[in-house]
């Protein structure tokens, strides 16, 4: 071994949660190193999140501007793919990280490039490209932030078939003629709408359940699936694909005896921990699995609480958003801040999402079936999300369904959807809601903007009866 260091604390991965805790501890006065053996900026900045909304975003515009007469009659032409392409390129920097640099120096993080692994208590060998290893120890805490990889089903012939991942998909340089999407998840619906709109002449999605976006309230996945439809999409559920192959296209063949060509096949059925090669053996874990951890972000099972696990590897959320929440909370406990009562901060919020199809969803806290399933005594309200003034200025033709998933015991809200174009901002109010435990009889006196579609809580308070 050659090149020995010492630090307080050792990030490996620097995503968006690795980044976070990172500097969260760094600013904690703590000496801290961070890991990374692609780019820094992690899978959302450049394979995820931030690509594949930039290749949503076009053809969101023009349908929105198509619900407005007036405005509809200004588009006459179609998605320039090439400047498209080019945005996206923009928006991931070319895939390039320099950027990231001056941060790190500001905050005084070092950096080492290369493949982090555990060696052992509070101890990472970092392998660089060139295969020198650099041993790092931790005089406090180990934070383990990797990730996860597209998870590829062993379906006969798939893997054979050079199927397409998000990374592929986010990252294509052309829009295929055909497309066959499986999984009817987020990535899913997401990306096989970005590609219709960028002017795939056909594009099929498989989904095994028997309704797209299974985690969310039934509602919403029918919506998503009315809202593809409309756009020319073909959706299939209740249907598993069972073989694959490629002979220039690619044939799918569906356990019903269907069979579906196409150029390209993108896989987006669920995502694996990267924690395979991370050295988790080492120190009493098994690899290759999530990383359980305690409402601290601790590896459960490791003894002297010094190892931390916090994004999507450790399986909790696998949302950036709720990564770098974890990395904010596990920074706080490793710099020993605490509340007024002097406990350590705790992971307990509940889990906002956005699926940016159009129509969006957007959803935090328990579905109705997940509220019920735990026991809560439970009263759903709905009102349609373009039943109010705000909707009809956004366009005609702007639907959807707004709904609340009220504890009657303590007459708060547990969860909320809202669907609808354009409805990711709706979100944020809902969330305050939820994590503060307002009471109904509060939120009642919280009066919306006129007009906006905000107005809707005020419908939906009506609805339950205030």
């Amino acid at each position: 071994m050659s090149n020995r260091h010492q630090f307080d604390v050792i990030v490996v991965g620097a995503g968006p949660a690795g980044e976070n805790v990172a500097g969260r501890c760094a600013d904690g006065g703590l000496a801290t190193a961070i890991v990374e053996r692609e780019l820094i900026g992690g899978e959302c900045s450049f394979w995820g999140c931030v690509p594949s909304k930039a290749l949503l975003r076009p053809g969101d515009v023009i349908a929105a501007a198509r619900r407005v007469p007036g405005a509809a009659e200004a588009v006459t032409g179609t998605i320039d793919v090439a400047k498209a392409l080019a945005q996206r390129d923009y928006m991931t920097s070319n895939w390039d990280d320099s950027g990231a640099l001056g941060w790190l120096e500001s905050e005084k993080i070092e950096l080492y490039r290369g493949s982090g692994r555990l060696a052992g208590e509070r101890t990472v060998e970092v392998t660089s490209a060139a295969g020198e290893v650099t041993r790092l120890t931790a005089n406090v805490a180990v934070v383990l932030a990797t990730g996860t990889g597209a998870a590829i089903p062993p379906i006969p012939g798939l893997r054979e078939s050079s199927p397409w991942d998000n990374r592929s998909v986010t990252g294509a340089k052309a829009i295929p003629r055909r497309l066959l999407v499986l999984g009817g998840g987020a990535i899913g619906a997401e990306m096989a709408q970005a590609f219709r709109r960028l002017g795939a002449e056909e594009v099929t999605v498989v989904e095994a359940a028997d309704r797209l976006l299974p985690n969310e309230e039934p509602f919403a996945g029918a919506e998503v699936k009315a809202g593809l439809e409309a756009d020319g999409i073909t959706v299939i559920t209740g249907v598993k694909l069972v073989a694959a192959h490629r002979e220039g296209a690619v044939t799918g063949t569906l356990e019903d005896g269907r069979e579906i060509v196409a150029d390209e096949i993108l896989v987006a059925v669920g995502r694996r921990p990267s924690t395979a090669d991370l050295g988790l053996d080492t120190v009493g874990l098994e690899p290759g699995r999530f990383v359980a951890v305690d409402d601290q972000l601790r590896a459960t099972g490791v003894a002297g609480g010094w190892l931390y696990a916090v994004g999507d590897c450790n399986g909790r959320a696998l949302l950036t958003h709720m990564g770098k929440y974890q990395a904010r909370l596990a920074g706080d406990v490793i710099v020993g801040k605490t509340d007024a009562l002097g406990n350590p901060p705790a992971a307990t919020a509940p889990v906002p999402r956005v699926t940016f199809t159009d129509p969006q969803v957007c959803a935090v806290g328990l579905t109705e079936a997940q509220a019920r399933a735990a026991g809560i005594d439970v009263r759903v309200v709905s009102y349609p999300t373009g039943n109010v003034s705000g909707a009809y200025l956004l366009g005609n033709g702007v639907a959807g369904t707004s709904q609340i998933v009220v504890d009657e015991a303590r007459r708060v809200i547990v969860g909320a959807t809202f669907t609808g174009p354009g409805m990711a901002e709706l979100l944020h109010s809902a969330t305050i809601a939820v994590v503060g435990q307002v009471t109904l009889d509060t939120l009642w006196h919280a009066v919306p903007s006129f007009p906006t579609v905000s107005e809707v809580w005020l419908r939906l308070m009506e609805a339950y009866g205030l």
